[in-house]
């Protein structure tokens, strides 16, 4: 492996870089109601099946793929191919993976952006610097480059710095400072008017619902995406794991730790809500569902904490950290997928290739800036509905029937204690080629 690429000092480096880049905004802010309007724990049970009948046998797929390849998608890819055609397909898999993590990033960065800016406003405002504090909340193009700009320097930053001495270090430092962050908020919220309401609604199952289409496909969806599989960011971590580690187990750990953040989540955001609803913050929308996303975390809690007065600027303050925590540790990822292939193809010092690929991203992010209403939603509808599944599609036909059995085998059986094929080995490899891909055919239909 080159020097240059560097690997993870430590099993728990990884678990807490591979987490965090699984645990992203879409956790925190949209999971929990998504959970509400679909049963309240009827969901929760749902996708906890699902993420480890679907997500987990793909995150393997990835993992498997990368320390097998310790490379890039493209070279992953091509050293599972077997031919001229399949080396190909995988080159064109490989640029389309690395065009979607930067474009995902490229409207990512922009609301992250305003989480930082969100984070800011409340002190200032205490502080006394009124004029300040709305320009950071209010939406406007000098507003979204600058918060842009800020966190996609904080990205590179910390891409720069390395493998271990950036990505690890600062995801060994982030991912705890934001669980404990998580618990915290989660205690405090929970004993404000309102809250119990709230909990209800998440952890009271709706039985009617738990066999609902609708429900299913939902969960699926979610497991799917928590777990930031199909734009090659586990691919590429998993590119920096030593071959002395164990590759199943990492795997689980991984899984559970998203899992649990984002189960973790709904006991925060939806006693907010009802808290918020108790202090006359409207929290349905006019179809009667409940408010999610940006209408959530930039109207709704905003709201509460204004109406909470000194205590609201400090858990504001917690609040948003928290998010601009989760924001930061999943841009870190999104950035090494371009990263390291300028590395490796190119023979980059990582410091230049950080620099180029946030220049071209940032450029990227500005341009949907200035084309707000018409790029925005294009770009995630594009980057997460379409390429997305489909990139996970190619990725698990690669890992189920393009890579040879018997090195896939001996792959995963690195530094298996009992030296023999676990009940994992034998039934993983046609899971993967298999149902994993039916079941994200089912979700890209789904989303035609």
């Amino acid at each position: 492996m080159s020097a240059q690429r560097g690997e993870f000092g430590s099993r728990f480096g990884f678990i807490m870089a591979a987490a965090g880049s699984a645990v992203g905004l879409g956790n925190i802010w949209g999971f929990p109601t998504q959970a509400a309007s679909n049963g309240g724990a009827a969901f929760v049970l749902v996708y906890l099946v699902l993420a480890f009948l679907l997500a987990y046998p793909v995150l393997m797929a990835e993992l498997t793929l990368g320390r097998h390849a310790h490379g890039n998608m493209i070279a992953a890819l091509a050293k599972v191919s077997r031919n001229g055609t399949q080396r190909g397909i995988g080159t064109l898999v490989g640029i389309v993976g690395i065009f979607t993590a930067s474009l995902i990033l490229s409207f990512y960065a922009i609301v992250s952006g305003w989480m930082l800016g969100f984070g800011a406003a409340y002190p200032l405002a205490a502080m006394g610097a009124s004029d300040t504090s709305t320009w950071l909340t209010t939406f406007g193009e000098s507003r979204n480059l600058l918060l842009m700009l800020i966190f996609m320097a904080l990205t590179m930053v910390v891409v720069a710095g390395g493998v271990e001495k950036g990505i690890e270090r600062w995801s060994k430092r982030l991912m705890p400072a934001m669980i404990v962050t998580l618990v915290l908020l989660s205690g405090y919220v929970l004993t404000l008017d309102g809250a119990s309401k709230g909990l209800a609604v998440y952890l009271i199952p709706d039985v009617s619902k738990i066999l609902s289409t609708e429900l299913v496909f939902n969960a699926m969806g979610a497991a799917f995406f928590s777990l930031s599989l199909g734009v090659g960011t586990m691919l590429i971590y998993g590119s920096y794991i030593s071959d002395e580690e164990h590759l199943p187990t990492l795997g689980a750990q991984v899984a559970l730790v998203d899992v649990g953040i984002a189960v973790l989540a709904g006991f925060l955001i939806l006693p907010a809500m009802y808290v918020a609803a108790e202090r006359g913050v409207m929290i349905f929308n006019d179809a009667g569902g409940l408010l999610s996303e940006d209408t959530l975390i930039f109207t709704v809690l905003p709201a509460l904490f204004e109406s909470m007065n000194e205590s609201g600027t400090f858990l504001a303050l917690a609040f948003f950290g928290l998010m601009s925590i989760a924001a930061l540790t999943s841009s870190i990822s999104m950035l090494e997928v371009p990263v390291s292939f300028l590395v490796e193809r190119f023979n980059w010092g990582r410091t230049q290739a950080a620099f180029v690929a946030t220049l071209i991203i940032t450029l990227m992010s500005a341009a949907i800036v200035l084309n707000f209403d018409d790029l925005f939603g294009l770009v995630i509808t594009v980057s997460t509905r379409f390429s997305q599944p489909l990139l996970g599609f190619a990725l698990c036909i690669y890992a189920g029937w393009v890579w040879r059995r018997d090195s896939l085998l001996t792959e995963l059986a690195q530094n298996e204690a009992s030296g023999e094929l676990t009940l994992f080995m034998k039934w993983w490899p046609l899971y993967a080629r298999f149902v994993c891909p039916a079941i994200i055919a089912l979700i890209l239909l789904r989303s035609l």
